[in-house]
């Protein structure tokens, strides 16, 4: 898990210079999740038959095959690809028509949509090889496929040689994901204060929600809803559910439920909002009305988390045959599509250690954020490896950031270090927090708390049968009474 391509703009809402610093002066940012992209390195020039009819090959005969699609995305694609087979200012339309592409991926959730984003750019770089526009949406599908450093380098060119407001939001990002906060910081503070827009805003909420400032988030998600447009209906579901999602976590159940319902209204089969009012409904144990969300969440959007949600409803309502195909699809599928989740997930079943270290190691290679390490010290955790696992989770609490998963595995890692006084520490946070987690997860947490509810008792037992009456240091020395 946000919004990094450049879309049509948001209403012109302002801050004044301090609001701005007090916003962005905490590291982390928002960063998109979804992945894939490749494209053929062939000639793309039309070339003109004897009876004056174009034939486009390589890269621009891809972007230009029609769409079949008769949403508001699929027309808007099918005129900008008439414009640039009309051959004027092609290299605008096929600008405009990545960012089609962007746009039409994010609505979808199809992956395949960020491919035809790339092949723009191709076609683009083949007419102008130093094109900014290609570089900036070559950079944006390099985010997406999680190859951060090249983003990076790409984003890097493009401040220095432009510094546009997109140009240091998408330099953020990578660096972020790379664990470069202080830089990160920087780049977010000069995209805020060139503008102060709703991707600013929504960057500057979720940083302050990794620092564990959650007021903070819910302030600024505020401002980032107050800057939609009604013209972007995506990204008006988008910063809603984000809002909703702090608000959940912050215990307003019933604005929670308000905003998500709203960002439904906007997007009516949006996953990111089904998922939340699944959590949401598990997080109040409505297991049954939970799985109806989740199920058409993870049909339109087949991630690991989404899938890993819905086994969860289903076993709790009984459906144990339905869950476990579902969590099936996700062992077979997951180390494609979410690396991260898997190992999450492998290690919290118990199953498969090694490849779930193997996941979480592979994903530190180019994502270190406290999520990255928070995974890699579960997944040590389940291979015996706990004093890495201590290491790799004090990594992930770095920041601050409250989570209840953070917290959960806090706990149990320094259980089973022996750590008491941390363990006691992690399970009352995951406590307060226990709504947040999948229902397999506060079964644990329970069980956890329980254990050490009971040494605690049995400690407390032992010291006194250990020292005879008036001798416990663990008691206050009563004045004796002479006789």
């Amino acid at each position: 898990m946000q919004k990094t391509e450049p879309r049509k703009q948001a209403s012109s809402a302002r801050i004044g210079a301090q609001q701005i610093l007090i916003f962005v002066a905490l590291p982390a940012a928002v960063a998109c999740l979804l992945i894939f992209s490749t494209g053929p390195n062939n000639k793309s020039r039309p070339i003109k038959t004897t009876a004056s009819v174009q034939v486009f090959d390589g890269p621009l005969a891809v972007v230009l095959a029609p769409q079949t699609g008769d949403s508001r995305a699929d027309k808007e694609i099918s005129q900008i690809q008439q414009r640039v087979r009309d051959g004027r200012n092609v290299q605008l339309w096929l600008e405009r028509l990545g960012w089609a592409f962007v746009a039409k991926a994010r609505e979808s959730f199809d992956p395949g949509f960020y491919k035809l984003a790339e092949q723009c750019a191709r076609c683009i770089e083949e007419q102008n090889p130093q094109s900014q526009e290609a570089m900036l949406l070559r950079a944006h599908v390099l985010q997406n496929l999680h190859r951060f450093k090249e983003s990076e380098t790409l984003a890097q060119s493009l401040v220095q040689q432009r510094g546009l407001s997109f140009d240091y939001g998408l330099l953020g990002d990578a660096l972020m994901e790379q664990g470069k906060l202080t830089d990160a910081v920087a780049a977010y503070e000069r995209m805020m204060s060139l503008k102060p827009d709703l991707r600013a805003y929504a960057r500057a909420a979720h940083m302050r929600w990794l620092k564990g400032d959650l007021a903070g988030a819910i302030e600024a998600m505020h401002l980032a809803v107050g800057a939609c447009s009604q013209n972007d209906p995506e990204s008006a579901a988008w910063v809603n559910t984000r809002l909703a999602t702090y608000l959940f976590q912050d215990g307003k159940f019933n604005e929670a439920e308000q905003r998500c319902a709203f960002a439904l209204s906007l997007q009516s089969n949006y996953p990111p909002a089904l998922l939340l009012k699944g959590k949401m409904l598990i997080g109040q144990n409505r297991f049954p009305e939970a799985v109806e969300p989740l199920q058409n969440a993870a049909k339109l959007n087949p991630l690991p988390d989404y899938q890993w949600t819905l086994a969860e409803a289903l076993r709790t309502t009984g459906r144990e045959k339905e869950a476990s195909e579902i969590e099936a699809q996700l062992r077979n599928h997951g180390s494609i599509s979410d690396p991260r989740t898997l190992a999450l997930f492998l290690a919290t079943r118990h199953e498969s250690p090694e490849t779930a270290l193997r996941l979480a190691r592979a994903e530190l290679d180019s994502r270190c954020d406290v999520f990255t390490h928070d995974a890699l010290a579960w997944s040590l955790a389940a291979a015996g490896n706990l004093s890495e696992a201590q290491s790799e989770m004090q990594r992930a609490l770095a920041e601050g950031t409250k989570d209840a998963r953070l917290f959960f595995h806090a706990a149990l890692i320094a259980s089973r270090v022996g750590n008491a006084a941390e363990a006691k520490r992690w399970l009352g946070k995951a406590s307060t927090l226990s709504r947040l987690l999948l229902p397999s997860e506060r079964s644990e947490l329970q069980k956890a708390m329980a254990w050490s509810a009971k040494k605690k008792a049995s400690s407390i037992a032992t010291t006194q049968e250990t020292f005879p009456p008036g001798q416990n240091p663990a008691r206050k020395s009563q004045p004796q009474t002479k006789t």
